[in-house]
């Protein structure tokens, strides 16, 4: 088993981060934002500011980057490629967005049932090809 190349990590990490984040920007920010609009208007809070974005895709960097490390750790058991990416990314997913989404949008019944279940489905979207296009920049 070789060795985990961590620059490259940092590197397609981040390529996966930016795709990430650009498709989430035509998910929630684009198409699901009137529905992310009237569910922060229910709570009481106004639409999110330009800071909160920033930190939105901050942490989707970060996410990027630990999705390419899970994809550089399961890559020697199940070979280079895009259904490696495809794991890594559904694993990724779970961990960062389907169970978070689940607990306090859905369970908590925070935000509208619809809103969950779209937000949600776009997020494995946005993980997923993130995934393969910084998966296609890893090498060991």
């Amino acid at each position: 088993m070789g060795k985990i190349n961590i620059g490259r990590v940092v590197i397609a990490g981040l390529v996966a981060g930016i795709v990430s984040d650009l498709l989430g920007f035509l998910v929630d920010g684009v198409l699901l934002a009137p529905r992310w609009a009237d569910g922060m208007q229910n709570l009481g809070h106004a639409a999110f500011p330009p800071s909160e974005w920033i930190a939105f895709n901050m942490l989707g960097l970060i996410g990027g980057i630990v999705t390419i490390w899970i994809y550089a750790g399961i890559r020697p058991r199940f070979g280079a490629g895009v259904g490696t990416a495809v794991r890594a990314g559904i694993v990724a997913w779970l961990l960062t967005n389907m169970i978070p989404n689940l607990s306090f949008m859905w369970v908590a019944q925070l935000f509208s049932r619809h809103l969950t279940v779209f937000t949600t489905a776009g997020g494995l979207v946005e993980i997923v090809v993130g995934t393969i296009a910084g998966a296609a920049l890893y090498k060991e």
